[in-house]
């Protein structure tokens, strides 16, 4: 006859960024850097024929899943990325002065830079034509970091962010020049193991399947490692489906609610068991799963 064992795990799990919450497991937080832009020499640079080079690597330049913070230096002036950040602070007064670069937390950049001399700077060409008949242009960053693509002005014309822009060519044996960023469509990801837990039968048993409960955001995955033995002496690190502890070799569940089979020929007739969770949140990196509840089945 199965039996079913429900572990005592009350404390939720998830991937928590910015604020502390008191009796949470782990946390994970994100620092507000000054800049995450490269400082390596040919890493902070955009072109434009007219300006000549645009420095991206100056004061509070930022990328983040929302939008670019701050403003960069050309021979025309600075060219802000947002009028909250603007050279002289917060200048927003919506509708009639308002502007940002848009990310949409996928590396897709839209809306508008600013720059006194030369006027509005377009990034994404759906901003002005949705069928973009003239001109299909977008600035994108890549999940290297390195920006793509090209941004328009009237004045001045096209403004490169890579050598390599695959619709020219690439032109990097001429000048190997790109702009990078930290910030990068990765998702974050955070781990827990569990303690050691006693089926209590002497005897033995196997371990038939994993599930939890708990809340699963669209693009986040929760996954498992497993492992059990006859004694707590030396217990192993918890493992996949194929027998190792590689990062790439786990449990991958469907969502809350589900059993996912545990395989049985590393599982068998063993009494005790730990797991390790891994939690992933999205790409943006704005919202996590939330396990609240692990569950066991086990057989004697």
């Amino acid at each position: 006859m199965n039996k079913e064992f429900r572990t005592l795990f009350f404390i939720s799990v998830m991937l928590l960024f910015g604020g502390i919450i008191h009796n949470s497991l782990f946390i994970i937080q994100k620092a507000d850097a000054a800049t995450n832009i490269s400082s390596g020499a040919l890493e902070h640079w955009a072109w434009n024929d007219v300006l000549g080079w645009i420095d991206f690597y100056f004061d509070d330049v930022r990328v983040t899943s929302a939008k670019i913070k701050g403003y960069a230096s050309s021979s025309v002036g600075y060219i802000s990325f947002d009028c909250g950040s603007s050279p002289n602070g917060n200048v927003c007064n919506p509708p009639t002065l308002s502007w940002k670069v848009i990310n949409d937390g996928s590396g897709n950049l839209s809306g508008f830079a600013w720059n006194d001399a030369i006027g509005w700077i377009s990034f994404d060409c759906h901003d002005l034509d949705p069928a973009c008949a003239s001109f299909n242009y977008q600035v994108t960053i890549g999940a290297d970091g390195k920006f793509n693509g090209w941004a328009w002005n009237d004045v001045v014309g096209w403004i490169s962010f890579n050598c390599n822009n695959s619709d020219i060519g690439n032109t990097c044996g001429v000048s190997d020049y790109k702009v990078k960023t930290s910030w990068t469509t990765v998702a974050a990801t955070g781990t827990l193991i569990s303690s050691i837990f006693d089926t209590d039968v002497s005897g033995d048993v196997a371990f038939n399947s994993i599930m939890w409960q708990g809340n699963q955001p669209a693009g986040t995955s929760v996954k498992f490692q497993f492992a059990s033995a006859t004694t707590t002496a030396g217990f192993p690190a918890p493992i996949g489906p194929n027998g190792t502890s590689l990062s790439t070799d786990t449990y991958d569940t469907t969502g809350p609610g589900y059993p996912v089979a545990l395989k049985r020929l590393y599982h068998n007739n063993h009494r005790y068991f730990r797991y390790k969770i891994i939690l992933q949140s999205d790409v943006a990196q704005t919202v996590s799963p939330r396990v609240d509840d692990v569950i066991i089945n086990w057989s004697p």
